[in-house]
């Protein structure tokens, strides 16, 4: 659906407040970071080595700020900022903070931050596995301290090529922006209203993919349309957030099924309203409701139009989102 957020300096191979005072909370191991940062939750911190600093061959989390929302269990989908650092020559491993990546001229100036979207236990993108499952069991709003070895952190996955050995110290910082419960199998209930004349006839399934129609003899249109079936009655999307979503995605070209969540895992998230997913996603689901049916007509200039070699490029699509909540 979009382009996810991928650690620079190629650390993985294909595979998957004020300076802080905590004492370590590391699950019990011995080691104490060595690692000091500055800044405060929602800022971009200030990471700094002591000269000679070494880190422990192991997984060091350290709790810098607490928030106070809810804790993050395991299988929970989580919204995070985070900086990353090696020890040795001070090497960038990314950062939400940082000046994003062009997506095809999505994301304009100012607005949120492209985040990483995770599931605890599941590989990530952008972060390791043990530093993104170290959030579990912290609560949403805290900044955490994860701390270690490139071997204890990163392991088997590490990149030859990026110039990391196994024994050099890699440590990130974690603010715990969002985190929610995902029922794989969410559906909105309600009844759907009938498309307007000119879009695409909808059937939704209870448990499957939707059906999407395309008019007979009817030009797709050369902009964005859109039309909520199901009108929901919570919190309105805000650009930034993780939406919640099961979708169903056509062409209308040749009237197939391209994508469905209901197809693969379930009810997914998607950062929206940062170029992390098709434009017309961003156009269309931000300001839209928790709750909401939402047909999108996409055109390609707003779909994959910028993708080279994406057999969608070319092509007009066909959304049906049902926007179950937000992380």
């Amino acid at each position: 659906m979009g382009a996810a957020l991928v650690v620079p300096a190629l650390l993985l191979a294909a595979a998957c407040g004020s300076e802080d005072s905590s004492d370590s909370d590391n699950g019990g191991g011995k080691a104490a970071a060595v690692t000091k940062v500055t800044g405060d939750f929602g800022e971009k911190p200030k990471i700094k080595f002591p000269d000679g600093a070494e880190a422990a061959d192991e997984v060091v989390v350290k709790t810098l700020s607490e928030g106070d929302g809810d804790k993050v269990g395991k299988g929970d989908q989580v919204r995070l900022d985070f900086a990353g650092k090696a020890m040795k020559d001070d090497q960038a491993l990314g950062s939400t903070w940082a000046k994003p990546a062009a997506q095809g001229g999505q994301q304009s100036a100012g607005g949120p931050r492209q985040q990483v979207i995770g599931k605890i236990g599941e590989p990530n993108q952008a972060l390791p596995p043990p530093v993104l499952d170290s959030v579990a069991g912290h609560t949403v709003g805290s900044r955490l301290l994860v701390e270690g070895t490139a071997g204890a952190l990163v392991g088997e996955n590490l990149n030859p090529e990026s110039g990391i050995e196994q024994s050099d110290g890699l440590v990130w910082v974690i603010d715990v922006v969002g985190a929610e419960k995902v029922d794989a199998k969410a559906e909105l209930k309600g009844e759907s209203a009938e498309p307007r004349e000119g879009m695409p006839d909808v059937e939704v399934p209870a448990g499957k993919a939707a059906k999407i129609t395309v008019p007979d003899g009817a030009e797709a249109p050369k902009e964005l349309k859109e039309q909520v079936l199901i009108e929901g009655k919570g919190a309105e999307v805000k650009a930034g957030e993780g939406l919640i979503a099961q979708y169903t995605g056509y062409a209308w070209e040749d009237g197939k099924k391209f994508d469905s969540s209901w197809d693969n895992s379930g009810a997914t998230v998607f950062q929206i309203g940062t170029g992390m997913v098709v434009e017309g996603w961003d156009k269309g689901l931000v300001g839209k409701h928790v709750g909401d049916r939402v047909l999108l007509v996409v055109p390609p200039e707003l779909g994959y139009g910028k993708s080279e070699g994406n057999e969608l490029q070319k092509k007009t699509l066909i959304f049906v989102v049902d926007i179950l909540g937000t992380v």
